[in-house]
């Protein structure tokens, strides 16, 4: 389905240049898509960081659980006289 949409987008702004040559496209059009396209951008550059830093938590989270669960398996052999 996403690759239908880029292949549609494509060729819209293909057909969009073809209408920019001939001056037949009002430039306040191409500015509106513009403002929704950067719009947009910027949200899912938002959303991208607040993954990210979602995901770095996690990660942070995980690693704390790894060096515990490395101190377990440590005592049962300081236990048995480090063997």
């Amino acid at each position: 389905m996403i690759e239908f949409v880029k292949k549609m987008t494509e060729w819209m702004l293909e057909k969009e240049g073809e209408l920019a040559k001939k001056c037949a496209i009002d430039p306040q059009v191409i500015e509106q898509q513009i403002e929704k396209i950067e719009a947009k951008k910027e949200e899912l550059h938002r959303q991208c960081q607040e993954n990210e830093e979602e995901l770095e938590h996690i990660l942070t989270r995980l690693k704390w659980l790894k060096a515990e669960a490395l101190k377990c398996d440590v005592k049962p052999n300081e236990n048995t006289g480090g063997a």
